[in-house]
């Protein structure tokens, strides 16, 4: 159910809900007069944003005169408005600023252009109908009539905003950015137009380095707010039933109450190892895995099957370059994609667990392609216990991540001896724990062979 209390100031409220109801009971206006009417002063309502703005939507010089930022982090659950916030932020800087250039970098340009452009929160819907700015997907820019301009950018390719300046820019879940150190600090280069270029961070929280980091900085001010706080505005049945369900939940806290969760006290691995042993690309390798961790089963709901690569360097050292586990396929979606990624990497062979399927992994992945080097594991102890070497290699420094894997990194910091908090398997943990055992341990895979 939605709350009983309205978000929006009561004045306000009830002063809308009066005017409607006096063109409701109007004698001299026709029927249709009344719902067009009635129609504009509700969407007139609606996209009055700053009248019905949550605290932590609202920019800290609104919230706090006179306070000085450069960074303004909106950290929320899931639906609390973060979006929205971003969006109007950089509509209020577009209109007030026709000289704005102003950077919009997403984890992808596909989230960029369906969330903070198109989405249903994002910048075109923060504008009334009749005063949307252009928006060129092909030339990846929105440029409003008088004259500011937004380009669009994926962390993915952050040697894209190498060149380019700006006077305002908005990141969104930067949190799950795979090149986010590389791809923020290359932004900050290119803030540098203008008397104060500024930039709002909207992300439901992680507990990374940078976003530590930037909670730390003097210069970034901070808003906060829970999934609930914007209930009014979400399905019931997500209230009901998603809110109730993980609210007291370790991911409740992170994804509903917006919480910087840390790893859990028995986890085999800790973020700060991680981020120490972290770096942007891998050296030469003379030796490249891609391990396959195939579910039980393809029904909605069940396991994913956990991908993940890594490589060895000459001087020994483990390097993992890629995890690209995927949920929800059949055997033939994630074999597919296992031999992309061993294609694309010129991999030297697919380390693949049989304890589900056996032989018919196997042949699935010939299906794919016959010519697949594959070397067969089967697990025989539990998956703490093989687990438990690997862990131990990183806190050697002899693994490490070339590159940021957020959901990989979460299962490691999540896995105690009870597995993890969740509850569901740990897969893409499974098939790091098998790339590194093949490359560590002794294991070899099958000749690679080539056709010329």
């Amino acid at each position: 159910m939605k709350p009983t209390t309205t978000p929006y100031p009561s004045i306000l409220t009830n002063s809308v809900t009066s005017l409607r109801d006096a063109l409701t009971n109007s004698s001299t206006l026709s029927e249709e007069a009344k719902a067009r009417l009635t129609a504009k002063l509700s969407l007139d309502f609606i996209n009055d944003f700053a009248s019905h703005a949550h605290p932590h939507q609202r920019p800290p010089r609104l919230a706090n005169s006179g306070a000085e930022w450069t960074t303004w982090l909106i950290l929320g659950g899931r639906g609390a408005g973060k979006t929205r916030a971003g969006a109007e932020w950089v509509r209020s800087i577009a209109l007030n600023d026709k000289h704005a250039r102003i950077a919009l970098i997403g984890e992808t340009e596909h989230e960029v252009r369906s969330v903070m452009v198109e989405g249903v929160s994002g910048l075109l819907a923060a504008h009334r109908s009749g005063a949307r700015p252009q928006w060129t997907p092909t030339t990846r820019r929105v440029e409003w009539p008088g004259g500011a301009v937004a380009e669009v950018f994926s962390a993915e390719n952050y040697e894209a905003l190498r060149g380019p300046q700006f006077s305002a820019a908005w990141c969104d879940e930067l949190a799950k950015w795979r090149q986010a150190e590389a791809t923020f600090d290359m932004l900050q280069f290119g803030l540098r137009l203008g008397e104060r270029p500024r930039q709002v961070v909207t992300t439901t929280p992680r507990p990374i380095a940078l976003l530590k980091r930037l909670i730390d900085d003097p210069r970034t001010a901070v808003t906060h707010a829970g999934t609930r706080a914007n209930a009014y505005n979400l399905a019931p049945a997500f209230v009901e039933t998603v809110l109730a369900r993980y609210q007291d939940t370790r991911l409740g806290r992170q994804e509903i109450a917006g919480e910087i969760v840390e790893e859990r006290a028995d986890a085999l691995w800790t973020r700060a190892r991680i981020e120490d042993g972290r770096i942007a690309a891998p050296p030469p390798l003379n030796r490249i895995v891609v391990a396959v961790d195939p579910p039980a089963s393809a029904k909605k709901g069940a396991d994913a099957c956990g991908i993940v690569a890594a490589g060895r360097a000459d001087d020994g050292g483990i390097y993992v370059i890629a995890d690209a586990t995927v949920s929800g396929a059949s055997p033939q979606g994630w074999a597919t994609k296992a031999v992309a990624l061993w294609r694309r990497l010129s991999a030297d062979a697919l380390v693949v667990e049989t304890n589900q399927g056996g032989d018919m992994v196997k042949a699935v992945i010939r299906e794919v392609d016959g010519n697949v080097p594959m070397l067969s594991v089967h697990a025989t102890r539990g998956k703490y216990l093989r687990a438990e070497p690997v862990a131990q290699l990183y806190e050697q420094g002899r693994v490490r991540h070339a590159g940021t894997f957020p959901t990989l990194e979460d299962e490691m910091c999540d896995f105690g001896l009870d597995g993890l908090s969740s509850g569901r398997s740990p897969d893409r943990l499974d098939a790091l724990v098998w790339a590194v055992t093949a490359l560590t341990f002794g294991a070899r895979g099958e000749p690679r062979i080539r056709e010329l």
